[in-house]
């Protein structure tokens, strides 16, 4: 009797080692898996933080592209430079004399690229520095005297000029000057001096960017 209950002891004894060491090897399987599952997470914030700071890069990167193009955008605006005009919107008329020098304002504006001429005081004002070109016509009735300078930030550049023609007179003048930023172009009628014009626009001015610099 005695013999059979340490048997039966025993056999439960075993069954209870082999449940506990199932336990066990379950609790260590879980185990791996969670370090498994850890490294796993932790390669995967890795990976992500790489992938946001390539982001932030890359969101830096377009930002600097967009503002170089617009800048190269603007500079490209920038040397397109031209106007031409003729003195009167419409109708005929002499225009002078006066016992002043007076700036012609050119009202009939056939082009203007760029918006650097103003036809409200007959000032072209450079934009940007560099070579420009500048040409402007003259006409007079008979018997009347005309004279018309192309001015540079209030100094004479070049004129045209007829004393008293019998018949009609014309006169055109150009040059090339180099501007910088903000430099006045402008012409100028001389005191007692008369210029006509009409729809034909026979009294005019123009300029154009030849060239940065």
């Amino acid at each position: 009797m005695e013999v059979l209950l340490l048997a039966l002891l025993l056999c439960a004894g075993s069954s209870v080692a082999q449940d506990l060491w199932t336990a066990n090897m379950d609790i260590i399987a879980e185990l791996q898996k969670l370090k498994h599952m850890d490294e796993r997470i932790q390669k995967l914030e890795e990976t992500l933080t790489k992938v946001m700071s390539e982001n932030e890069a890359l969101k830096t990167l377009v930002q600097d592209s967009q503002s170089k193009l617009e800048t190269v955008q603007k500079e490209s605006e920038a040397k397109k430079v031209a106007f031409s005009a003729g003195l009167l919107a419409s109708g005929s008329k002499q225009t002078g004399p006066t016992n002043n020098l007076t700036i012609l304002e050119y009202k009939k504006v056939f082009s203007n690229v760029g918006s650097a001429y103003d036809s409200n005081t007959g000032i072209f004002t450079a934009p940007i520095k560099g070579a420009y070109y500048f040409r402007f016509y003259a006409h007079c009735h008979g018997k009347i005297t005309m004279a018309v300078s192309l001015v540079k930030n209030g100094v004479t550049q070049c004129s045209v000029y007829a004393w008293k023609p019998v018949s009609n007179g014309n006169g055109s003048n150009g040059v090339i000057l180099t501007l910088e930023i903000g430099d006045q172009i402008y012409t100028q009628l001389w005191k007692n001096t008369w210029v006509y014009d009409d729809p034909e626009s026979y009294t005019s001015f123009s300029g154009f960017l030849i060239f940065p610099l």
